[in-house]
């Protein structure tokens, strides 16, 4: 049995949906089918507070990702304006040793869960209505996949829907639009993740084109074992791989404007910020030019090579150059 109800306190409307039955499980199967899975169970006491007292309405999303599992937060003013109040990501390699048709780990799904958790305990005492969450390139690609998500519902209550790569770029492309408002000229948007990289190509606010390829950071990092010292030839092999993956987006004509998101370029940006503590209201809408992505190139060469007395500052410059 379900009950809808059209709510007036203090001139102030809302709408209240209760489902009732002694079966626990069949109430949240009849909540998840009515597409109110995410929405927090309220109290009308609390909800008619919330109401007078002109709480803001708070929505979340929980993005879990290959390598990383983002956080957001945002309250939406009376005037229909959007705030972030939350805006983070912890770092948990859902997609640690996995290859296509591989498994994730325990250990992985335990880091992940645990994340997830505290999210939700976050949540809680934000008193967000909702919960939007999606899974992508690592969920998308592991065998059991299913059984994942459905550990993670069991163990935090949150529902992930795992999206199509495809469907990841088109949502890039609207939260480009929402974000940063192009709304004449082409317009080209990518998202690197760990597991996989998404294009949208579109023009006057429309999408003409979009796809996903196998391009992410924990793949090559464990490929080519990038996250320690490497040879110039296994960088050259990396740098090699990287291109021929790339390949479908060559030759393409420049467009108006090209806009990216995802990890990899929000840590660059906050580097070019010399951001100690990720700022999003910094790093959202920075541009960065080919040049400073060169100099922390650079940057980074010059700290990883080894300290050595006298002649060796040669060396260095060199490898500058």
């Amino acid at each position: 049995m379900a009950e809808l109800s059209d709510v007036v306190v203090n001139g102030k409307a809302t709408r209240t949906l209760a489902v009732e039955s002694e079966d626990a499980a069949g109430v949240m199967q009849a909540v998840r089918e009515l597409g109110l899975g995410g929405y927090t169970n309220t109290s009308y006491p609390r909800a008619m507070a919330a109401l007078i007292d002109g709480e803001p309405e708070r929505y979340a999303v929980i993005d879990a990702g290959t390598n990383s599992i983002k956080f957001h937060v945002a309250e939406r003013d009376p005037g229909g304006r959007w705030r972030s109040v939350v805006d983070r990501a912890e770092m948990t390699r859902l997609g640690e040793g996995l290859a296509p048709g591989g498994v994730i780990s325990e250990a992985a799904l335990e880091r992940t869960a645990a994340a997830i958790a505290g999210m939700v305990d976050e949540v809680k005492y934000l008193g967000v209505r909702a919960i939007a969450a999606v899974g992508t390139a690592g969920l998308r690609i592991a065998s059991n996949g299913d059984d994942v998500v459905a550990a993670l519902r069991a163990r935090t209550g949150v529902q992930i829907e795992v999206i199509a790569g495809e469907e990841e770029g088109r949502l890039a492309y609207v939260a480009v639009q929402a974000g940063l408002g192009f709304g004449k000229g082409s317009l080209v948007v990518f998202d690197t993740g760990g597991g996989s990289s998404q294009f949208t190509f579109g023009h006057d606010g429309g999408v003409d084109e979009r796809f996903s390829v196998d391009v992410g950071a924990v793949r090559y990092t464990e490929r080519f074992r990038l996250d320690r010292a490497v040879s110039p030839e296994v960088l050259r092999e990396a740098l090699a791989a990287i291109s021929t993956d790339l390949s479908r987006i060559a030759g393409r004509p420049a467009p108006d404007a090209l806009v990216a998101m995802g990890g990899a370029v929000t840590n660059l940006t906050a580097v070019m910020h010399g951001l100690a503590t990720y700022d999003p209201a910094v790093v959202q809408g920075s541009v960065v030019d080919r040049a400073e992505i060169d100099r922390q190139i650079e940057a980074s060469i010059v700290r990883a090579m080894p300290k050595r007395a006298g002649p060796s500052s040669a060396c260095s410059r060199s490898g500058r150059r």
